[in-house]
């Protein structure tokens, strides 16, 4: 399986503020298909990572603008459905007001991909629709904004809350083996076991 990281640079805006902020975009797949992780800011290098493969779904990990500002582009030059829990769906609207979601992740438990599969996990609490992507055959996770190198993601703003997050990252990540490799959202990439001591109750 290849994984392939683009990164793109923007703008998140919540809450009436604006932050400058760079985004991994994960590619994940082989030669034939792959699936786009968390489309954001600029579609154009996301379409050229992709290199023409059939795009099975254009994921969206959760409904923060900088994290689905570009699939709209992605799914049109591609022709992906776009899939967010439906619990995100208010946050999706606040960017894409015109333009509907194709898939709701709280119905797809997983997704299968150059033979491999991806479990979603749903793990509120950084947004209530927040998932990650679990690929155990190949030992990672994508966490999107759950999980950092450094710990939890932010909490504080609308649709957030703290314990929620850490009830979610105990629950549903820190099952999962220590050696499993964790490919966030923002930042460098880090594993389970790194990152257990700091949860609380971890």
């Amino acid at each position: 399986m290849r994984i392939d990281l683009v990164r793109t640079a923007g703008v998140f805006s919540l809450d009436g503020e604006d932050f400058d902020v760079e985004n991994n975009v994960w590619v994940v797949g082989d030669d034939e298909e792959c699936v786009v992780v968390d489309a954001a800011h600029d579609p154009s290098p996301i379409v050229d990572a992709v290199g023409g493969r059939r795009v099975v779904l254009l994921v969206c990990t959760h409904g923060h603008n900088d994290h689905v500002n570009a699939a709209p582009g992605v799914a049109d030059a591609t022709g992906a459905p776009v899939a967010i829990h439906r619990d995100d769906r208010m946050l999706w609207d606040a960017v894409h007001p015109d333009r509907e979601p194709d898939v709701d992740l709280a119905d797809v438990p997983s997704i299968d991909v150059a033979g491999a599969r991806l479990e979603v996990l749903h793990t509120p609490g950084h947004s209530p629709g927040g998932v990650c992507l679990h690929v155990p055959a190949e030992g990672v996770v994508f966490s999107g904004d759950t999980l950092f190198q450094g710990g939890p993601g932010a909490t504080g703003r609308s649709f957030s809350d703290r314990g929620t997050l850490v009830a979610s990252i105990r629950s549903r990540l820190l099952v999962l083996p220590p050696e499993t490799v964790v490919h966030t959202g923002h930042g460098p990439s880090t594993t389970i076991g790194a990152e257990a001591p700091g949860i609380p109750g971890g």
